[in-house]
């Protein structure tokens, strides 16, 4: 979902959850999966989901259940950043990747082009879904040579900005989301916010979480951002990824950052302290704000993101890995989590939108209100935002460019260099990255 986002995080201890479900390999395409006779019971297997966050995928096992009661489903879950390295490692060593590995949209790229080290979904009857999707958010899932089906997408992250009314109240600004949006057409717009904001000093808070969020949004909405078609890095001679560094820079400068990285602990408690006003938030964000900050509900809106908006922030495949014994039931459960009555499900339990276009116009989805956010229409809001997306290139080291920016911007934050220092020595991460 992108849930958790990606960008700058620190490790957490991986959480895992057990939860009893169930599967036999019923229905479905041929495959390796579970025997199956009419006389004997079936083989008792377990499949291991591996996540970056929590997806709200528990009540979707329990419909997994009904129709495979064999099958004991264990989900564990690691920090963002901590969950793709680890995959990558897995995949380099041959040992410990889980049955379902979930795949960021920044990381898609650099695990497509290991096809063989993945279950190919085609040979389970999942072609048949393609028509579901998004046609840019299917290719996603294919192998370079477009022959294999490697992931079926979850979500995906259209951009807007979410905001807290009490903090923007005691700063005299604006509370109505119409009015909010008008403030910041663009992200110089944002920057002089910021700072009547910071000057009022009205509520002690910062005007947004930390800079690599911003950084990453208005990259995001370019035409190219850190690789060009033919998967050259083209991040440090960029000039929309050098305007998103000098911006991200000066709203450093004018104070405006809490410093805090997104999904941390200190990022978690400072949604519930009310440590900062603004955060990017594609619509999965939405629900990872109401899961780390419960207590906030009502204080939140959502408004435009600056920048005219377009750009997508986030979104999941879900993978196979050749490691797991059971790729049948895998590949049946990858089909469940993703239909299209789940991604409702998903969307209004968790604000993962749809990467099912057909649902767009869904009323459900269209007339919905998140009463956590003051009612706002965060159905219309996003699905617009999706409509407006152009999805740009990635890269197969996208994530390890972008963590290279962001640990820049850190080092500007924490004193370490200056601007000028931290720029140069991205540059040079970039040609090691190459």
């Amino acid at each position: 979902m992108g849930k958790l986002r990606p960008g700058m995080v620190t490790p957490l201890l991986a959480a895992v959850l057990a939860v009893g479900v169930t599967a036999c390999g019923g229905g479905g395409a041929a495959g390796t999966g579970a025997s199956s006779g009419a006389a004997q019971p079936a083989e008792k297997i377990k499949l291991t989901v591996a996540l970056f966050s929590d997806f709200h995928f528990a009540p979707l096992y329990e419909e997994f259940k009904k129709t495979h009661p064999n099958v004991e489903i264990v989900e564990r879950r690691a920090q963002f950043n901590d969950h793709h390295k680890n995959l990558t490692t897995q995949l380099a060593t041959g040992a410990g990747a889980a049955d379902v590995e979930a795949v960021e949209a920044g990381y898609i790229a650099t695990f497509s082009p290991l096809a063989d080290k993945f279950y190919n979904l085609n040979d389970y009857g999942l072609a048949k879904r393609q028509g579901d999707y998004l046609d840019w958010k299917w290719k996603q899932g294919l192998s370079p040579d477009g022959s294999k089906l490697l992931g079926l997408g979850t979500d995906v992250g259209g951009l807007a900005m979410c905001y807290r009314t009490d903090l923007f109240k005691k700063a005299g600004l604006p509370t109505d989301r119409e009015e909010v949006s008008k403030l910041w057409p663009t992200w110089e717009a944002y920057l002089e916010a910021g700072k009547k904001f910071v000057a009022a000093k009205g509520s002690g808070a910062k005007w947004f979480d930390g800079p690599g969020e911003n950084f990453r949004a208005m990259v995001e909405q370019a035409p190219v951002g850190f690789y060009d078609e033919q998967n050259t890095i083209v991040a440090g001679t960029n000039p929309d990824v050098k305007k998103a560094w000098d911006l991200s820079v000066q709203m450093i400068q004018a104070d405006e950052s809490a410093k805090l990285l997104a999904f941390s602990p200190p990022w978690n408690t400072g949604l519930t302290k009310g440590s900062f006003a603004t955060i990017v938030c594609p619509s999965w964000k939405t629900g990872s704000i109401k899961d780390a900050a419960p207590t906030t509900a009502g204080k939140w809106d959502v408004a435009a993101v600056p920048g005219g908006g377009g750009g997508n922030q986030g979104g999941t495949h879900l993978m196979a890995p050749k490691q797991g014994k059971h790729p049948k039931e895998a590949a049946e459960l990858i089909d469940l989590l993703t239909t299209k009555d789940s991604q409702l499900k998903l969307f209004s339990e968790a604000g993962a939108l749809p990467s099912i276009p057909a649902l767009y116009d869904d009323p459900a989805i269209t007339g919905f209100t998140n009463p956590f956010f003051n009612d706002a229409p965060t159905g219309k809001i996003f699905t617009d935002a999706a409509k407006a997306l152009k999805p740009q290139h990635e890269g197969p080291k996208s994530g390890d460019v972008r963590q290279a920016f962001d640990n820049g911007l850190q080092r500007i934050e924490q004193g370490k260099q200056s601007p000028e220092e931290a720029w140069a020595q991205v540059l040079k991460d970039l040609e090691r990255i190459k």
